[in-house]
C-alpha cells in the first residue's frame, strides 16, 4: 500500500517569516518529516511546483491529474495533492471532472503557515494520506481533506479567508470525517462519469467570462465583459435573478454564447419556474441561460470551460449543467 504525494506549494509549504514575509520553501519530504504518524504509510513523494495556487493554471491541474493517473497505474493504492487554499476548490473540482478512476485523489493545504503557532499543515496532511489509503474512500471520485473532515471537490467551498475550518460543503455537509486515524464515510454521494480529455491548446484558447451581478449594476459592463467570449456565467442575486435592464442584454448574449445562470449566495440551487417578473430565473431560462442548478459561479465556470474546449454545443451544455447541477 504506497500513497503518492504531489506537492505545490502553498501555505503548508510556507518559511522564512521575516521583514519580506513566508515564502514557499519546503519540499515534500521537509512536509512529511514533520508529521507524526506517516511513518505506517509508504509515501512516494513527488514535488511538482512550488507556486502560490493563485498562480496555478488548467493546464497544470490536467497535467497533475495525468501524473496522479500514471501513479495509480504504477500500484499506488491513493494520491494526495497539497496546494495554496486560494483556488483549491476550484482544481479539486476540475481535477475531479476528469478522475476516472475508483483510486482516490486527495487535496489538501494549510491555513496557518509552519512559522506560525498551531500550524494545520501537519494534520491535514496525515488526514489526506489516511484518506487516501483508506478502502472506505474508493469510489468517491476527488477528495479534500481539512480540519480531520472529508469532503466531495463537487460540493467544498472555502469560506473564510482565515479560519483552520474554512472548508464546508453547504449543500451537502462533509461526507465523512478521520477520528483516531480511522475513515469513516458517512454517505456516498453517486459519481458522474468524467469528461472526455481535453486538448490542451484548445483549452488554453477558450475564454469564459464571469460575471456577478450588483445592486444598481450597470449592464453595459455585459457586453465588455462578454467581449471574445467564448462563454459567460451570470452569478445573480438569491434564485437566480438579475435587475430588469440586464434581461434582455443577457438574452442577447445567449444567442450567441453559452450563458450559465448561477446564485451568488454561496449555497443553494437557483430555481426554475418560481418568479416570472423580468429579470427572474423563469424569464431568463425563456432567453436562452443555461440553468446552473446548485453549481456555485466558480465550479460552473470550470465545467463551462472544460466543455467548450471539447466543442459542445448550447444543448450539450445544458444537458451536462443538469448532470452536474
Amino acid at each position: 500500500m504506497t500513497v503518492a504525494l504531489f506537492t505545490l506549494g502553498g501555505t503548508i509549504a510556507m518559511a522564512g517569516a521575516g521583514a519580506g514575509g513566508v515564502v514557499a520553501r519546503l519540499t515534500g519530504a521537509d512536509l512529511t518529516a514533520a508529521v507524526p504518524g506517516l511513518a505506517d504509510v509508504p509515501l512516494d513523494v513527488r514535488d511538482v511546483e512550488t507556486v502560490p495556487s493563485a498562480a496555478l493554471a488548467y493546464r497544470q491541474i490536467l497535467d497533475l491529474v495525468d501524473a496522479a493517473a500514471g501513479a495509480v497505474a504504477g500500484g499506488a493504492t491513493g494520491v494526495v495533492v497539497t496546494q495554496g487554499t486560494d483556488t483549491l476548490e476550484e482544481t479539486a473540482w476540475l481535477a475531479d471532472l476528469v478522475w476516472p478512476h475508483a483510486a482516490p485523489l486527495v487535496f489538501t493545504g494549510a491555513m496557518r503557515n509552519p512559522t506560525l503557532a498551531g500550524p494545520d499543515g501537519p494534520a491535514n496532511l496525515l488526514a489526506a494520506v489516511r484518506v487516501a489509503a483508506a478502502p472506505a474512500a474508493r469510489d468517491l471520485g476527488v477528495l479534500v481533506a481539512f480540519a480531520d473532515e472529508v469532503h466531495a471537490a463537487r460540493f467544498v467551498r472555502k469560506t473564510h479567508s482565515t479560519s483552520t475550518g474554512t472548508f464546508v460543503s453547504p449543500n451537502a455537509g462533509p461526507l465523512g470525517h478521520v477520528v483516531e486515524g480511522r475513515v469513516r464515510v458517512l454517505t456516498r454521494p453517486p459519481r458522474h462519469a468524467p469528461l472526455p480529455a481535453v486538448d490542451r491548446q484548445r483549452l488554453a484558447a477558450t475564454r469564459v467570462a464571469l460575471h456577478t451581478v450588483t445592486l444598481d449594476d450597470d449592464v453595459a459592463l455585459l457586453d465588455a465583459v462578454a467581449a471574445g467570449r467564448d462563454g459567460l456565467v451570470v452569478a445573480g442575486f438569491g434564485v437566480g435573478h438579475v435587475p430588469p435592464a440586464f434581461a434582455p442584454a443577457l438574452g442577447a448574449l445567449a444567442g450567441r454564447i453559452p450563458v450559465v445562470l448561477t446564485s451568488r449566495t454561496g449555497a443553494g440551487s437557483v430555481l426554475r419556474d418560481t418568479y416570472g417578473a423580468v429579470g427572474s430565473e423563469r424569464d431568463l431560462r425563456r432567453r436562452g441561460l443555461v440553468d446552473g442548478g446548485l453549481l456555485d459561479p466558480y465550479k460552473a465556470k470550470v465545467l463551462l470551460r472544460l466543455l467548450l474546449a471539447a466543442g459542445a454545443d448550447r444543448p450539450a451544455v445544458a444537458e451536462a449543467f443538469a448532470r452536474h447541477g
